[in-house]
């Protein structure tokens, strides 16, 4: 039996919901920790931004919290999307 022959048997016995299951555990982290990340750079430039423009702040607000919403839901949808890797 060949290397090839060998490793094309072994290929074909492992089961890779083991695999699939891993990434999509360590994808819905990596999803998790981007929007954190995302949010806290948007809350940081916006509170920057109020105090270099006081009288700006309500429109500020309102944007801010307008693209924290779309940050988090481009999240929700990748975790979903990893976790039904795992099911």
């Amino acid at each position: 039996m060949t290397l090839l022959e060998t490793a094309t048997q072994v290929v074909a016995q492992t089961d890779f919901s083991a695999l699939a299951k891993m990434g999509g555990a360590i994808g819905a982290g990596i999803a998790a920790i981007g929007a954190g990340i995302g949010i806290g750079k948007i809350g940081g430039s916006a509170l920057e931004s109020i105090a270099r423009q006081p009288e700006a702040s309500g429109e500020i607000r309102t944007n801010m919290l307008l693209t924290a919403a779309f940050v988090e839901g481009v999240a929700l949808l990748s975790v979903v999307v990893c976790l039904l890797a795992v099911l």
